[in-house]
């Protein structure tokens, strides 16, 4: 299975395009987006083309397409308009034999991951730095964001393939950094 995780798009029609762009020609099978998807929230500034009802039509018909959790910048009202679930905290689930956590970040990261038994990928955004690191009980990804980078990071995004997790720029779809998970052999482009 094929899958894109995405984060923190806060409204912004102008990167919430270029992520629908890359899903284009990723083809993933299913879209993982880690929250904070329509609302840019008074800690960040407005992101290019802020506009959160024009990301409502571009997400929505990928709705059947997409596992979302709840950022801290989700409301219940945000519920109402997509076409998809977006208020559960976290997420378990099976891929190509691992076991992922998705979050958002706020409540669960690598500094206070979920005290679950076995080793399992925690994957989340919140920060707007992206990460891919083994942490031992744990690996850690952080996918960064797609509108806000911080840190001067790029815009980016996650492909898993197989075993692999790719960090790519968003608007080139390049490869940053590599993470395998079945050897925990990082690599860094």
């Amino acid at each position: 299975m094929k899958i894109l995780i995405a984060s923190d798009i806060h409204g912004s029609a102008y990167y919430c395009q270029k992520l629908i762009e890359r899903v284009a020609a990723e083809q993933p099978d299913k879209i993982f987006l880690l929250g904070d998807i329509l609302y840019h929230g008074p800690r960040n500034d407005l992101p290019r083309d802020y506009a959160p009802k024009k990301v409502i039509a571009m997400l929505n018909p990928l709705g059947e397409s997409i596992v979302a959790v709840r950022g801290n910048c989700e409301a219940e009202v945000d519920q109402m308009v997509l076409d998809f679930d977006v208020m559960e905290t976290y997420k378990e689930v099976d891929v190509n034999g691992m076991h992922l956590v998705l979050t958002h970040g706020h409540h669960y990261n690598k500094e206070k991951p979920l005290p679950l038994s076995g080793r399992y990928v925690l994957l989340n955004g919140h920060f707007h730095v992206p990460e891919l690191t083994d942490s031992g009980d744990f690996v850690y990804i952080n996918c960064g964001s797609v509108s806000i980078p911080k840190e001067n990071s790029e815009h980016s995004y996650i492909m898993l393939e197989g075993d692999t997790f790719f960090l790519k720029e968003l608007e080139s779809g390049e490869t940053r950094k590599t993470l395998q998970f079945d050897t925990l052999r990082c690599q860094k482009f």
